[in-house]
C-alpha cells in the first residue's frame, strides 16, 4: 500500500511539473516546436515517466532534472528573442526550395528533404503543379510556406466584387441537454427566446438537444441526441 501511495504522489508531481513547464514556455511549445523544444519535449516525457514509477531514487532528483530542462529551454527561447544570430543557431532559418517554378536541389539537400517530401507538402497545400509555385520556403519548424503565381491564386469573393455578410462566432447555449446560463446572459437572450426557437424547429424539450449554439446575429445551430440521417423519422430542419 505504501508503494502505491508513493507512485500516486510521484505521478501527481510529474503531472504538475509538466503542466507548469508547458505553461511557462507558452503556447509556442505546443503549436510550433523548434528543434531544441522538440528534443526537450521528449526528454520532459521521459523524466516525468521515470519520476512517476521509479522508487529506487529520490523524487526530488527527478524533479530537479525536469525543471532544469524546462529552464534551459526557456533560456534558449529568451536568447533567441534577443539575438538574431543565436535564433538562427538554435532554430535554423527559412530556406527557399522552389523559385520561379524551379526546384533548388542544393537547398533541398540542406533541409534533408527529398523530392517526394516536397511534393507531399505541396499537395497538402493544395498545389499539384510545381509550375504554379512562385516561391516555396521550408520554415525553421519544417513546414512549407507556398506563394503561388498571381494568376494561380484561388479567386476570392473580393476579387469578383462580392461583399459577403460578416460572420459571427457561435457560442454554446445547450450542452448535453443542459442550459448554459452564463452564455445566455453573454448573448443577451433569455430561456424563453431559446425555447421559442426550439419549438419552431419542432423541439419541445431542452433535454432532447445534445448541442445548441447561437451567435450575436441570433442565428442558431442545433444538434439533437437522436439525429435521423436516413429519413426514417421526421427531423427538424435547422
Amino acid at each position: 500500500m505504501k508503494i502505491v501511495i508513493e507512485i500516486i504522489i510521484q505521478t501527481l508531481l510529474a503531472f504538475v511539473g509538466i503542466w507548469f513547464i508547458a505553461r511557462l514556455l507558452g503556447r509556442k511549445q505546443i503549436a510550433q516546436l523548434t528543434v531544441y523544444e522538440y528534443i526537450n519535449g521528449i526528454t520532459f516525457g521521459s523524466i516525468a515517466a521515470t519520476m512517476a514509477t521509479d522508487l529506487s531514487q529520490r523524487t526530488w532528483h527527478h524533479l530537479i532534472g525536469l525543471f532544469l530542462f524546462g529552464f534551459f529551454t526557456w533560456c534558449m527561447s529568451y536568447l533567441s528573442m534577443k539575438s538574431k544570430k543565436l535564433e538562427i543557431l538554435f532554430q535554423g532559418e527559412p530556406i527557399v526550395v522552389i523559385e520561379q517554378g524551379k526546384i533548388l536541389e542544393e537547398n533541398l539537400k540542406r533541409c534533408l528533404y527529398t523530392v517526394n517530401d516536397l511534393l507531399e507538402q505541396l499537395r497538402t497545400g493544395n498545389v499539384f503543379d510545381i509550375r504554379d509555385v512562385k516561391y516555396a520556403i521550408v520554415e525553421s519548424n519544417g513546414t512549407l510556406s507556398i506563394m503561388r503565381y498571381e494568376d494561380k491564386e484561388p479567386v476570392t469573393l473580393k476579387d469578383i466584387g462580392i461583399i459577403p455578410d460578416t460572420r459571427e462566432p457561435f457560442t454554446a447555449v445547450i450542452l448535453n441537454g443542459k442550459l448554459i446560463y452564463e452564455n445566455l446572459k453573454f448573448l443577451q437572450i433569455d430561456e424563453q427566446w431559446l425555447k421559442n426557437q426550439l419549438q419552431t424547429k419542432g423541439i419541445s424539450e431542452f433535454k432532447d438537444v445534445m448541442y445548441a449554439a447561437v451567435n450575436k446575429k441570433k442565428q442558431i445551430y442545433i444538434d439533437l441526441f437522436r439525429d435521423n440521417l436516413f429519413g426514417n423519422e421526421k427531423t427538424p430542419q435547422i
